[in-house]
């Protein structure tokens, strides 16, 4: 079956960075185009980021643009979230996303949190 198991997240100062990684199994990852959500204490579920199936076009809320990059590595059925000049803003639970036959398919998400 599909699974989708993110990693990665964690406590960082403002201005910090990190990189998330979702880690896919169960279907041909490289057929299939992926995305990044996140959702914060209170706040509905938005969109971060998206990557074509062979990663060749990628696209980014307006929030995060300059400082997140989102890639993949087929050979390795991963997706990746790099992370730069965290701000408090972007505390919230990640989750990694595909799309398949008609149905989705959601990670259970990591904690980032950024504090001082």
């Amino acid at each position: 079956q599909v699974q989708l198991v993110e990693s990665g997240g964690g406590l960082v100062q403002p201005g910090g960075s990190l990189r998330l990684s979702c880690a896919a199994s169960g279907f041909t990852f490289s057929r299939y185009a992926m995305r990044w959500y996140r959702q914060a204490p209170g706040k509905e579920r938005e969109l971060v980021a998206a990557i074509t199936n062979a990663g060749g076009s990628t696209d980014y809320a307006d929030s995060v643009k300059g400082r997140f990059t989102i890639s993949r590595d087929n050979a390795k059925n991963t997706m990746y979230l790099q992370m730069n000049s965290l701000k408090p803003e972007d505390t919230a639970v990640y989750y990694c996303y595909t799309f398949r036959w008609g149905m989705n398919y959601w990670g259970k998400g990591t904690l980032v949190t950024v504090s001082s």
